[in-house]
């Protein structure tokens, strides 16, 4: 329905005997008030014999075309805003929202991923599981529609191969170190993500940064450094892990850059992201039964002394966790810019870091704090230089 504030009338002064009075209103007037006009522009000069009879000018019918105009455009500019407030709205509403939820599901799968490692000291299982749990997610998902089941040839899942490959990769090593040191830690070096797309990108894709993109950088390194030397839980083969979880996830992107397929319609960020963690739980599956063994199962978790309901229970949030947060990350992805997501990602590692020292009261120097903070804020000044591309010469 239009608003009401589009038929106000025009502010502008009507004169009677003006030509385009007829265009701004189509009621008849009365006979006796007809005749009074009639009377009265008679008296205007012999210009005019009557209502409507007047010579119309250009210049005097342009004003009047004009005032209409304005008239309907001051309508619709007082409409317009309330339409577009009501969706931009319930778009922000439902933007923070998913923000909300990618930031919530991140602290649980934290939270109980750690609780479950640092009794379950397997972390192919514990990936496994994880992935599991997203397959099953998934093919739910498939099964009941929530989501289009993609159609995909063997072309695409030659191509997808190495991204799952690497996604394996980057989630068994982030959970290697989740078992070896503190949470926050394990952000913290995570937070050198940026230093390794940018090699990696100008390595494999040839895309050199600018020299303020490579000075953002020197605080992220120094800021990671800081908080390594002063980090109470710190020990090589966590840290290692991390920087493995760094070079995998940044070659995920630059191979997804690099070995780019033709999507059919079916094949959106989150059927890529299903079809990916489908791949990984396969691929994942041998590695864990001729490394580790098929360790998390109740007769092994009873024997080892460990209460089988709490892990297990744990163990599977963790995993719904896991699947939701990508899930939703995607979500964000497809709403906003690469630029806001990554800013987005930078301020979900402050709260992961900031909760789960609170939760597991991780014992944090001043020092320490101080390198973790400048990292991060490194990675935020490094995302806001990304968004500066150099202007192309003119001729």
């Amino acid at each position: 329905m239009q608003s009401a504030a589009a038929f106000r009338p025009c502010p502008t002064r009507l004169l009677v005997s003006s030509p385009c009075r007829p265009l701004l209103s189509a009621r008849p007037l009365r006979a006796s008030a007809a005749g009074a006009v009639a009377t009265r522009s008679s008296a205007v000069g012999p210009r005019g014999l009557g209502l409507g009879l007047l010579p119309a000018s250009p210049d005097r019918d342009g004003k009047c075309r004009q005032r209409q105009v304005s008239c309907s455009a001051a309508g619709d500019a007082v409409a317009a805003p309330k339409a577009e407030e009501g969706g931009g709205l319930m778009k922000t509403l439902w933007l923070g929202s998913l923000f909300g939820l990618w930031y919530l599901f991140n602290i649980y799968f934290n939270i109980y991923n750690k609780q479950v490692l640092k009794v379950f000291p397997y972390p192919i299982n514990i990936t496994e599981v994880q992935f599991a749990v997203g397959t099953v997610a998934a093919l739910f998902m498939w099964i009941t529609g929530i989501i289009k089941r993609p159609k995909i040839s063997g072309a695409q899942l030659v191509a997808i191969l190495p991204l799952a490959i690497v996604h394996t990769m980057g989630n068994l090593f982030t959970n290697m170190s989740l078992g070896k040191v503190a949470v926050s830690f394990t952000h913290t070096i995570k937070a050198m993500e940026p230093f390794f797309s940018v090699i990696l990108s100008a390595i494999f894709l040839g895309e050199l940064p600018t020299i303020w993109v490579v000075s953002s950088l020197l605080p992220i390194v120094g800021g990671v450094a800081l908080a390594s030397l002063t980090e109470a839980s710190f020990n090589w083969a966590g840290f290692w892990s991390a920087m493995a979880s760094n070079v995998t996830f940044q070659s995920r992107n630059v191979l997804s850059k690099k070995l780019m397929v033709k999507k059919e319609e079916s094949l959106d960020n989150l059927n890529l992201f299903s079809i990916i963690t489908v791949m990984s739980f396969f691929l994942l599956a041998p590695v864990t039964f001729f490394t580790e063994g098929v360790k998390i199962t109740p007769t092994f978790l009873q024997s080892a002394g460990l209460n089988v309901n709490q892990v297990l229970t744990r163990c599977l949030f963790a995993g719904l966790c896991f699947h939701a947060y990508q899930q939703v990350s995607y979500m964000i992805l497809a709403m906003v810019s690469p630029v806001t997501h990554s800013v987005g990602n930078c301020v979900k590692r402050v709260v992961v870091i900031v909760t789960s020292v609170l939760f597991f009261r991780t014992p944090v120097s001043p020092i320490n704090s101080l390198g973790t903070a400048i990292a991060l804020a490194g990675v935020f000044l490094y995302s806001q230089l990304k968004r500066l591309k150099p202007k192309p010469k003119t001729a």
